[in-house]
């Protein structure tokens, strides 16, 4: 990592959370209350998708975003390339749930486009957006509501789970710690 950050003159970066409890809380507060038995990321491949989902697209969104402010060359050549990556695990991800949409997820009994829909709407509201990001299953009537673009403000925002990049929580046990973090305080 120490050569990244001479390349692009460094950046804070936060510790990440990703056990099993951390996408437990993510997926309670996508459906406003504790699912039970508690979701474990870990348990199967259906749950692991899920788990995927939460993510990638936060990443590939927030890269599109932050792009435009970036100032030189290289710190662009290296998002264009991250965004590569994201695009292509996200584009995977969903596929193979859009694969399994109508099934149900054991032992919640909720279909995978459900939960997709619920993390979707989740993202929606912690990054303060307009519609950004949907789920597996998309009404006629929002598709040309869609954009693909969030700020670095929304994906760390989005990332706190609470709303709050600046204090412990989800997928931040200490809390972001960048300028972000320190400047643009937000509680959904």
């Amino acid at each position: 990592m120490q050569g990244y950050k001479k390349t692009v003159n460094g950046f804070p970066r936060p510790l990440l959370d990703l056990n099993a409890g951390s996408f437990a809380k993510v997926i309670d507060k996508a459906f406003g209350r504790s699912v039970n038995p508690t979701f474990d990321p870990y348990a199967n491949s259906i749950n692991y998708l899920t788990a995927s989902y939460l993510i990638p697209y936060v990443g590939l969104t927030g890269y599109v975003g932050a792009n435009p402010n970036l100032q030189d060359a290289i710190s662009k050549w290296l998002v264009a390339g991250l965004l590569g990556v994201e695009s292509g695990l996200d584009a995977v991800v969903r596929a193979l749930l859009y694969e399994k949409a109508n099934e149900k997820v054991h032992p919640y009994g909720i279909r995978v486009s459900e939960f997709t829909n619920k993390i979707s709407q989740l993202r929606n509201t912690l990054g303060n957006s307009v519609i950004t990001n949907e789920g597996l299953a998309v009404p006629k009537e929002m598709n040309t509501q869609l954009h693909m673009t969030v700020t670095p403000e929304d994906c760390s925002w989005i990332g706190a789970v609470s709303g709050n990049q600046s204090v412990p929580g989800g997928f931040y046990p200490k809390g972001g710690d960048g300028q972000i973090a320190r400047s643009h305080p937000h509680t959904a």
